[in-house]
């Protein structure tokens, strides 16, 4: 396994995560569905600029159809449902924390769905990393007012990116990543366009933070990390690939707590570590065995 194989599940954590501190950052100046509409645009272009330069094949038939469902799930009802919650007030850490379900929900439908088995071992790791979350993220659960509506939303992201990120292991294909996720995010626009005028007024407040936010959310998130995610889920399990989703939060909540003073008490840093070997023990290779 050479150095990028190892870095690449490092890196699409750290950079991950930051999806919901963005939201947190950009969604104070615009309405968050429109936000979404922009961004997917502008990384359906970027991304479709690239593919032209390269002459990079574009998905056909029933591949074009399987690819377009999983990305309006993985994109437009993911993000849709994640950002309107925080913009209803649910933290940026409880998302992150409700997004990170997704390893369990992925480890009981990956095999009726895509036929892998997930062992005991597997099992006991995904377990380890929903305690090590809800460590992180006590306090907050328990004192913080939750909106019921935002939840809510959140709860149908979560379903989104579970399905979304199945079907993309079972028919996304060996395609062209820059042409497949361009195509994706053109459908979504396809979806939002109709939709946000019926909710929102497309406000948006054009300051240095909102286009830092918006910037940082389309290049780096909608165009390399789910690129890297893709890739990952190409050359693992989709139950391994998930289970990734369980630094997330702890990861948020660090952040959190350099950008927004957001104190860590000693139950959050067990809960990292009890996070981490839980992902550990999910990713960890069967040892061979030993011949005579």
């Amino acid at each position: 396994m050479n150095i990028v194989t190892r870095a690449a599940p490092l890196l699409f954590v750290a950079l991950w995560h930051t999806g919901f501190i963005g939201g947190r950052l950009g969604l104070p100046h615009a309405e968050p569905l429109t936000l979404l509409l922009y961004r997917f645009i502008a990384a359906s272009a970027i991304l479709s600029l690239a593919a032209f330069f390269v002459r990079a094949p574009w998905p056909k038939g029933w591949q074009a159809v399987h690819l377009g469902l999983s990305g309006l799930l993985l994109h437009g009802v993911y993000l849709g449902g994640i950002f309107y919650g925080i913009s209803v007030g649910v933290s940026a850490g409880v998302t992150s924390l409700i997004a990170s379900l997704q390893p369990l929900l992925t480890a009981v439908l990956a095999g009726p769905l895509l036929g892998e088995k997930v062992g005991g071992r597997q099992w006991l790791g995904l377990v380890l990393g929903l305690v090590g979350v809800s460590c992180v993220l006590f306090e907050k659960l328990t004192s913080a007012h939750l909106p019921l509506g935002g939840l809510a939303a959140c709860f149908m992201g979560l379903i989104a990116i579970t399905y979304g990120t199945l079907h993309q292991k079972k028919y996304g294909g060996t395609g062209d990543l820059r042409t497949m996720t361009a195509w994706q995010y053109l459908v979504c626009v396809a979806f939002y366009l109709p939709v946000v005028p019926l909710l929102e007024n497309f406000h948006v407040e054009w300051t240095g933070e909102f286009i830092f936010a918006f910037t940082w959310l389309t290049l780096v998130l909608s165009v390399g990390t789910i690129a890297l995610y893709f890739w990952l889920i190409r050359r693992g399990s989709a139950a391994g690939v998930a289970s990734l989703m369980y630094l997330v939060p702890p990861l948020t909540a660090i952040t959190a707590y350099f950008l927004f003073d957001e104190r860590l008490g000693i139950l959050a840093l067990i809960g990292i570590a009890i996070a981490a070997t839980g992902v550990a023990i999910v990713n960890a290779k069967p040892a061979k065995p030993r011949t005579a």
